[in-house]
Parts: structure tokens; C-alpha cells; sequence
């Protein structure tokens, strides 16, 4: 059971059940050592079991600008090829987290390249017609946002605790500051560099009436509650799902039309995250950290020879 609870998630999250499809590989080639530092905040944040729940609430709180909701809505496959919009998205973050300079590049202009078909009409929180494009900083700064308080949030509910204590290198801000150089490469207009920043800057949407709730807001919900996975995988996706809402504070659970469980889903959740983590470990294939590291190692011996 094992095994295939690993291939399953390697197929979502890798688009390979072995895990090791071609540009997995390429996190150990390349002439530098990327964007971000060894063991750092955005790598140990994006290596952690919580970024199963994280993409989930990302995918939830962004769903409320109707921009980006016009954009799924759209252009996004998500309907008919879920698994492969979702390796899609990982492969960018994995790409931009551990590898080269280069290679994060690369990916940066493959997603660029989609974004640029991605436009047309949206209806705004004020019931103004706007025109969208996925390449417009407002949107990208939107989903920037999203992303990045998603990721936090879940590390610091679900994250592994270091010596010290705490669940992120260098703390909640390391992070933030960090992540602000993918928010940089996607056209986003000055990235938030702190927590509390990142988070005054999602309330101001609110607060500006800029996000709402209609009927394409409540089937990306609903798509999300039930997706198409079935049998002990769906039941501890539902359980993810349950996780993500729990951690959404309460105005904007009321925007989605959801509502926190009264299981205790936080622990829950955990233990799910704990089982899939162990499905993941039960093989032999290298995570995306183990690549990356092999072309650290090889630069170092390139360096001191």
C-alpha cells in the first residue's frame, strides 16, 4: 500500500510515479547555486510535508480575485487534467527553489509563456468589466501573495520544529524575504519582505473591496472539497482540505462559503501528513533537495580543485 500511496503522490506532485522525470534531474546540473541558500527558509519550506496542504489553501484564497478566478476559469485545465495542472505549478516552485540560476530562468519563461495566452474580461468587486492578462503585475502580485502566505501559514502549523524551536530557518520573515525573489521574477511590483507586511497586504484587497464570492468562486470550491480521487488517498485529501479551511481566518472562510470543521482537523491533518511522508520515504528515488545537493557538491569540488 505503500508504494502506491508513493507513486500516487509522486504522479501529483512530480508527474511521474518514480519521481524523477527529467527536470527533477536537472536540479544537479548548472553553474551556480541558485537563487536560495542550502537548508535556508524557502528550501525548507517548500521540502516540507505541509506544502500538501498549503497549495490547497493557495488555490482557495486566490480563487477570490476575480481576475485570477476569470484566468482559471478561462484557460485552465484544472477540470479535465487536475494531476497535471498541479505537477505543473510544483515543477515551477521546485525548479525556482533548488535549482540553478538558469534553470529557474528557464522555468520562469515557460510559465511566462502560458501567462502570455492567458486574458480576457472579468467582472471586479465593485461590478466594474476589467480586462485581465495573467502577465498583469496586479494579478501577479495577487497571486504572489497567496502563495506565499499559504506556504508560512502551513509551515508554521505543520512544519517541523528545528533545535531552537521554531519551524523556519531565520523565522516567519526569512521566508517572506526570501520568497520575494519569485515574486520579483513573476513582474511583481515591490514583494513584501516581512510577514506582517505580506499580510496587511492580502487584507487590503479585502478591505478595498477588490475580492468576491460568485458561482465561479463556489465551483473551484467545490471542485477542491471533491476533486476525482477516491478511496483512502480521497479520504486524506478530504482531511488536507478540512486543514487548509481550518487555517483560513474567518472572513475570508465566509467569502468562500466554507466553514471550519469540528473535528479536530489540525491534528488530523497531521497525522495524514505524516503518513504521506512516509509513503514518500518508503522508496529509493532522491527527493528534489538530493539533486540539487549533488550539484552543490559537485561546484564545491569544481571550486577547491
Amino acid at each position: 500500500m505503500a508504494m502506491r500511496l508513493r507513486a500516487r503522490l509522486l504522479e501529483a506532485l512530480a508527474g511521474d510515479p518514480e519521481g524523477s522525470p527529467a527536470w527533477i534531474r536537472e536540479l544537479a546540473e548548472g553553474d551556480d547555486a541558485g537563487h536560495f541558500a542550502e537548508d535556508g527558509a524557502a528550501w525548507t519550506v517548500h521540502g516540507s510535508m505541509a506544502t500538501l496542504v498549503a497549495g490547497i489553501r493557495a488555490l482557495l484564497l486566490q480563487a477570490l480575485h476575480p481576475g485570477a478566478m476569470a484566468g482559471v476559469h478561462d484557460h485552465s485545465t484544472y477540470r479535465q487534467d487536475p494531476l497535471g495542472r498541479l505537477s505543473g505549478t510544483v515543477r515551477w516552485v521546485v525548479c525556482l527553489t533548488y535549482g540553478s540560476t538558469a534553470q529557474a530562468e528557464r522555468e520562469t519563461a515557460r510559465v511566462g509563456r502560458f501567462h502570455s495566452r492567458v486574458q480576457g474580461a472579468y467582472v471586479d468587486g465593485r461590478g466594474d468589466e476589467r480586462s485581465y492578462s495573467a502577465a498583469d503585475p496586479v494579478l501577479a502580485d495577487w497571486v504572489h501573495l497567496a502563495f506565499a502566505d499559504a506556504f508560512l501559514t502551513c509551515q508554521e502549523t505543520w512544519g517541523e520544529r528545528m533545535p531552537d524551536g521554531g519551524r523556519i530557518p531565520g523565522g516567519p520573515d526569512a521566508y517572506v524575504a526570501e520568497w520575494a525573489t519569485a515574486g520579483r521574477l513573476m513582474s511583481v511590483d515591490d514583494p513584501p519582505s516581512t510577514a506582517a507586511e505580506l499580510r496587511r497586504r492580502i487584507d487590503g484587497y479585502l478591505e478595498r473591496g477588490e475580492l468576491r464570492s460568485d458561482e465561479r468562486v463556489r465551483e473551484v470550491v467545490s471542485f477542491l472539497r471533491r476533486p476525482p480521487v477516491g478511496g483512502i488517498a480521497g479520504l486524506g485529501y478530504r482531511l488536507l482540505f478540512a486543514g487548509a479551511v481550518a487555517t483560513l481566518p474567518r472572513r475570508y472562510r465566509q467569502l468562500l462559503g466554507v466553514r471550519r470543521s469540528p473535528l479536530p482537523v489540525v491534528s488530523l491533518t497531521r497525522v495524514v501528513l505524516a503518513i504521506a511522508g512516509r509513503a514518500l520515504a518508503s522508496g529509493e528515488g532522491q527527493r528534489a533537495q538530493d539533486w540539487a545537493r549533488l550539484r552543490l557538491r559537485r561546484l564545491e569540488r569544481e571550486r577547491a580543485a
